[in-house]
This record gives C-alpha cells, sequence and structure tokens, in this order.
C-alpha cells in the first residue's frame, strides 16, 4: 500500500529534480526523501530511478508512473479541500421543505442571503402542506423545515417557534369594510371568499370558528396556494382570511389587509429531524431564515 508521503517525496523529486530541493519542497530532511523514494521503489515492483555516482535518473516507467501519482495526489488534495469547505458549511446539499407561501416569500430572501456567504453550497426547496411537511420530517427525507403550529403536532422531529402569527382578512380595494382596522367574523357572512383548499390549516381553522358563530360562509373559489388565492382578491372576486406573511404578495393599489375579532393565530416554527442534527450548513440556513423573520417582525408583520 503505498503511503501519501511517499507519493509525495515522489512527485517533488520528479518537479524539482533533486533531492535537496524535494526536501525544501517538503519540509523535511534529505535522508528522509531518500528513504521514502526507495521505500515507494521497492513497492512498485519496478525500478523507479537509476543510480549513478550518487544521482539518481528516473527511469521511462517512473515518467510514466508520475503522471498517475500527479492525478492521485490532485485527487487528495481535492478531497481535503472539500472536507474543509464541508466542516465550515461552504459544501454541500439541502433539502428544505417548507408551505408554499413560505416559499414564495421569506424563504426566497433567505435563500439569496445563504448563497451570498455560500456560493458552492446548493439548496432544494420543496413546497408541501403540512401533512406532508411532516412525514418529510419523520422519514427524515430533509434537513430543515418550515411550517405552522396551527392544528398541527409534530412527529418525528424536534420544534422551535420563530414567530407568532395572527391571520389577516384582505379585501378588493373599494370594499365597504374597506375603512374599517378590524373586521369581526360575523361580519363576513355574506361575503364570497376565496380559499385554501379543504385540508389545509388554516382552512380548517377559519371552517370551525366560522360554524362556532354559526356562520356558514360561501366559497368562491379554492385553490392550493395563498399566491392564488391573493391574485383572486386583488381581481375582486371575493374576500380572503390569509397568513400575515401574505403582505408581502400583495399589490397595496388593489387590496386592502385587516385585523381580524377574535384572532386567528399560530406560529411559524422550525422543523428538524429527530436524532438527525443540522450540519454546519444548515445551521448556516436556519441562521439566514432567522435574520429574515426579525425583518419581518419589525416591520410589524409578523411578532
Amino acid at each position: 500500500m503505498f503511503k501519501t508521503r511517499e507519493l509525495e517525496a515522489f512527485d517533488a523529486y520528479m518537479r524539482l529534480g533533486g533531492v535537496k530541493m524535494a526536501a525544501e519542497d517538503l519540509d523535511t530532511s534529505q535522508p528522509m526523501v531518500s528513504r521514502l523514494l526507495s521505500a515507494l521503489e521497492e513497492k512498485t515492483g519496478f525500478e523507479l530511478f537509476l543510480r549513478k555516482r550518487n544521482r539518481l535518473t528516473p527511469t521511462p516507467e517512473a515518467f510514466r508512473f508520475h503522471q498517475s501519482v500527479v492525478r492521485h495526489l490532485g485527487g487528495l488534495r481535492s478531497l481535503e479541500q472539500e472536507a474543509v469547505a464541508i466542516s465550515n458549511g461552504q459544501l454541500g446539499h439541502l433539502v428544505i421543505a417548507a408551505q408554499p407561501i413560505f416559499c414564495d416569500t421569506f424563504l426566497l430572501d433567505a435563500l439569496q442571503r445563504f448563497r451570498e456567504s455560500h456560493p458552492r453550497a446548493t439548496v432544494q426547496i420543496v413546497d408541501v402542506g403540512m401533512a406532508e411537511l411532516l412525514r418529510m420530517i419523520s422519514e427524515q427525507r430533509c434537513d430543515l423545515a418550515f411550517g405552522i403550529t396551527l392544528n398541527a403536532e409534530a412527529f418525528g422531529g424536534n420544534v422551535r417557534a420563530l414567530a407568532h402569527c395572527a391571520a389577516r382578512c384582505i379585501l378588493p380595494r373599494g370594499h365597504p369594510f374597506g375603512d374599517v382596522e378590524e373586521i369581526p367574523l360575523p361580519r363576513l357572512r355574506k361575503e364570497w371568499f376565496i380559499d385554501l383548499a379543504e385540508g389545509s390549516p388554516l382552512r380548517q381553522r377559519v371552517d370551525h370558528m366560522m360554524k362556532a358563530i354559526n356562520v356558514d360562509r360561501t366559497i368562491a373559489a379554492e385553490l392550493r396556494t395563498l399566491h392564488g388565492v391573493v391574485r383572486l382578491v386583488e381581481r375582486g372576486v371575493g374576500v380572503a382570511i390569509v397568513d400575515p406573511v401574505a403582505s408581502q404578495l400583495l399589490d397595496p393599489e388593489s387590496v386592502t389587509s385587516h385585523r381580524l375579532l377574535p384572532e386567528i393565530a399560530w406560529d411559524i416554527a422550525q422543523f428538524v429531524p429527530r436524532d438527525r442534527p443540522l450540519s454546519a450548513m444548515g445551521l448556516a440556513f436556519a441562521d439566514a431564515v432567522s435574520s429574515e423573520i426579525d425583518r419581518l417582525k419589525r416591520a410589524g408583520v409578523v411578532s
């Protein structure tokens, strides 16, 4: 088995043409270089050098072997560089699971921030509903995930609350309630709603609260993402109850946003698979997300 130090001594000798210069290049003694070359030659099974008057002359086989040694040492150096990059969180691949509204808003800014400091890293963001998000955490199919705690229990993962949210009612500009700061839920009984598809935790909570106050909602349209919900409200098709983060998608010329009474609240949370600690790169991405959440707090979007 060849030793790396033997290969390095051989490479230095072939590049520099002498034991003295090879020893200086490797920061070692000349006798040590000679011993390393002899040990390597014995292992190869063929002559690397012709010895005349205490001078080593490389054989044709040595030149051919040197080409392979150069490739091998180059691969080792690349491997070492990758190991350092991985340990510093600069190289690798992350899989992030998140609810669609987060993929359309603060995660985009977090990804931009992260890529500026980790240009060699790759990130895959998968937009999923809460049920699938929790399955991905449980099955360890993602490195970390971002969802909400509304009507959901994490299983197979560790959860950290990042911010407190309160749902907002958005109306087409010009709506009769447009000048009201807070809208009691019963006042929405005659409205046409643009809603998320059944199964959404927010949709379930809104349905539950409306039933509790004996209000039957009329659904004008259902969509999978809040991005589509917002676009239809802008077009005047109906009103909607949305995640406050959706404020980043609103056109203030077309939509007004209002608090609700009673409040519908939840937390934005970070989920990490249990028994699978975040890598240095995963921690860096989580820090980028935390910075974006702090920005939303300063803007009053979340608390």
